[in-house]
């Protein structure tokens, strides 16, 4: 039986779900972010222990259709960014179609009508926010994290950063007090 997963956005987030799920002796075969393959069927009563402890731990089980489809495209676009950004040389759009088998017309109105946002201003957003988390760890320059999220130029990355945090790249590294967002609360 498969389960979905709202809010598991992490490594943190799979260690933590897996625990408690084996905590109810639910048998975890497969879990990725969003997903968890258990060996049985659940009961009404040990899917109603799920869901409790889900919410207790800031998740959440997802049992609407378009629900998971979003939840599917956040998983595709943080995976994207946080791991695989380099790596990929297809646009969005191209990418969450040939993932999720469908088109990318449904994918974005779908995406817009629950969490009123474009699909495209997430993408931003998380790659912003993947730019605050490399420019605190201060290794690469402002030019090497551009190319590391895809960015054409670094004016392109540096006006965008100044438009979603109102800091320019240096004033957030200058910055004592973390401005970061945990990667499920951008939105």
């Amino acid at each position: 039986m498969k389960l979905f997963i709202k809010n598991m956005v992490c490594p943190r987030c799979i260690k933590v779900v897996k625990s408690e799920l084996e905590k109810l002796n639910l048998s975890v075969l497969n879990i990725q972010l969003g997903e968890v393959e258990i060996e049985q069927q659940l009961t009404q009563d040990q899917l109603e222990k799920t869901k409790s402890v889900l919410i207790e731990n800031g998740f959440e089980l997802i049992e609407d259709r378009s629900v998971k489809i979003i939840e599917e495209i956040k998983k595709l676009i943080i995976t994207l960014i946080h791991t695989d950004m380099e790596k990929s040389d297809t646009n969005l759009s191209t990418h969450l179609e040939n993932k999720l088998g469908k088109d990318y017309t449904y994918l974005s109105s779908l995406f817009s009508s629950k969490e009123n946002i474009t699909i495209e201003h997430f993408y931003i957003l998380q790659k912003i926010e993947k730019a605050k988390e490399l420019l605190k760890y201060d290794e690469l320059t402002l030019s090497e994290i551009a190319y590391k999220l895809g960015y054409n130029s670094v004016n392109h990355l540096s006006s965008q950063f100044k438009k979603i945090t109102g800091l320019t790249a240096t004033e957030f590294k200058k910055n004592t007090s973390s401005l970061r967002k945990p990667i499920d609360n951008i939105i």
